[in-house]
């Protein structure tokens, strides 16, 4: 127990710090790839770096010569040391690392020396790196894996324009001084502003009309501004929830109202937050629960009421999405919004299921196209999709799926051409119907496949055998039986 009554803990012996080394002197020993990474950690923290080695390894010696850092071709003496602010051994001699580390302790210099806590006075933590912003993670020298692992899953939580942020924030700290003497109504600002429409707007790349807001925000006299409110079109992907984008799921954190389609997989919807309003919006084939014109509105009117919408869409917003339709609603009535993009279902599809939409030995082009019937019947571009060499990719297809072939037949390609339809791909049910022009149609009829189902027509269908690596059927029990053209992959 010390004077002050505070025990020191034997779990938790270091003492966290960021230090100021821009400029400072520091020295590296050892040329391997561990000092390389040692040595690259302290240049962009601004250190003056020498480092002593005999030899250097190809990562080190690029530094050296772009003068990134001094090298002193020799074996470490004590007396380098005079002058170092930090001090890094990472050699692969013990006796040597260990020698560094009783000079540097000697002279009072902090000395890590690599994989070695023991030895070192200070350890170095797995950082997060969004600058100015930076997070740093320690199992006090227990288990660096650990460290990196935990960085790694913090990672997929904060974007990178928090750096902007922090940066952003830095530069009007004077004038919140200013404006807020009071330290707690300080806080209450910026908790409202990082919070609120400044850091929606960071976030989604509009730093300027940030900075703007900010300036309004912080000028005398200046009054409480009401909630803005903001629509994110966001793309969720073909069903696999672990195919979210990073900016998805930061997006679906902060939503206040989700406005949902058919084609969403429910593991999907419930990653937005939780106590977040979630509206079904239909867009099924022919059944909707809402009308497009009665979604665009009641985008409108909830981001006009100050809250944040996320219009939450399968595969990508773009792409046979209405997601155009919804934003130009939504700039007719002046409502800001940002579109996320997602892995559209045709990528999805083409690493699930094994077929690449292009090879430069099958396919040298690719196109997307609707299958959706009007009136009963296809409208398409059969002359241009009736080429040979070329990736046809059918979205909503299931049900013209005999007329789609027999057009193609019909417009020069060869009934023997490779095609197939893909059921709920990406996910674990997924299913894999592969034929031809000419047996697809009776293939899938008999294997009663169902929407959403993606076809594709095309040479590289051949490929599906030798690349297909998406196996969810070894274990599902319920795997119908095995036929020779049909998988769930």
């Amino acid at each position: 127990m010390t004077s002050s009554g505070i025990a020191p803990s034997a779990d938790r012996a270091y003492f966290a710090a960021f230090l100021d080394l821009r400029g400072k002197p520091g020295l590296v020993v050892g040329g391997g790839p561990v000092a390389a990474l040692k040595a690259e950690a302290m240049l962009r923290s601004g250190v003056r770096l020498t480092v002593v080695a005999p030899e250097l390894c190809a990562r080190l010696s690029e530094l050296t010569l772009v003068g990134a850092l001094r090298h002193e071709a020799k074996r470490f003496q004590p007396g380098d040391l005079v002058g170092a602010e930090i001090v890094i051994a990472a050699t692969d001699d013990p006796a040597v690392n260990e020698s560094v580390s009783n000079a540097a302790k000697a002279l009072r210099i902090p000395v890590n020396v690599a994989d070695n806590a023991q030895l070192s006075t200070f350890i170095m933590p797995s950082v997060l790196d969004r600058p100015p912003l930076q997070i740093a993670i320690s199992t006090a020298g227990a288990s660096p894996v650990l460290a990196r692992k935990l960085r790694s899953m913090i990672e997929a939580l904060v974007p990178f324009a928090f750096g902007r942020l922090a940066a952003l924030a830095a530069r009007f700290r004077a004038a919140s001084k200013r404006r807020y003497a009071d330290s707690e109504a300080r806080r209450r600002f910026w908790e409202d502003a990082i919070d609120g429409a400044v850091g929606e707007m960071v976030l989604s790349g509009r730093e300027a009309q940030a900075a703007e807001t900010l300036q309004r925000m912080l000028a005398p006299g200046a009054s409480a501004q009401a909630p803005q409110g903001m629509v994110y079109l966001v793309g969720g992907g073909p069903g696999n929830p672990d195919l979210l984008t990073l900016r998805a799921l930061q997006v679906m954190q902060r939503a206040d109202v989700v406005l949902y389609d058919h084609l969403v997989a429910p593991q999907i919807v419930d990653l937005a937050r939780r106590d977040a309003e979630r509206v079904y919006v239909g867009k099924e084939s022919d059944r909707h629960a809402l009308r497009q014109e009665e979604i665009n509105a009641l985008m409108v009117r909830l981001a006009k009421e100050g809250k944040r919408v996320l219009r939450l869409k399968g595969g990508d917003p773009y792409i046979f999405g209405r997601g155009g339709e919804e934003i130009e609603s939504l700039a007719a009535q002046g409502v800001p919004f940002e579109v996320v993009p997602g892995i559209t279902a045709a990528s999805g599809m083409a690493a699930y299921a094994g077929i690449p939409l292009t090879h430069r030995d099958y396919a040298h082009s690719c196109v997307f196209v609707t299958g959706h019937l009007k009136d009963g019947s296809l409208s398409l571009n059969w002359d241009v999709l009736a080429r040979p060499r070329q990736t046809v990719v059918i979205y909503m297809g299931v049900r013209g799926l005999p007329q789609l072939c027999e057009q193609l037949v019909a417009h020069g390609l060869p009934a023997s051409t490779p095609a197939a339809l893909i059921e709920r791909a990406t996910l674990p049910r997924q299913r894999v119907v592969a034929g031809t022009l000419a047996t697809l149609p009776a293939l899938a009829a008999r294997e009663s496949l169902r929407p959403p189902a993606l076809a594709i027509v095309g040479e590289v269908v051949k490929l599906r055998d030798k690349l297909g690596w998406y196996r969810p059927g070894a274990l599902d029990q319920e795997a119908p039986a095995d036929h020779s053209n049909v998988a769930r992959t």
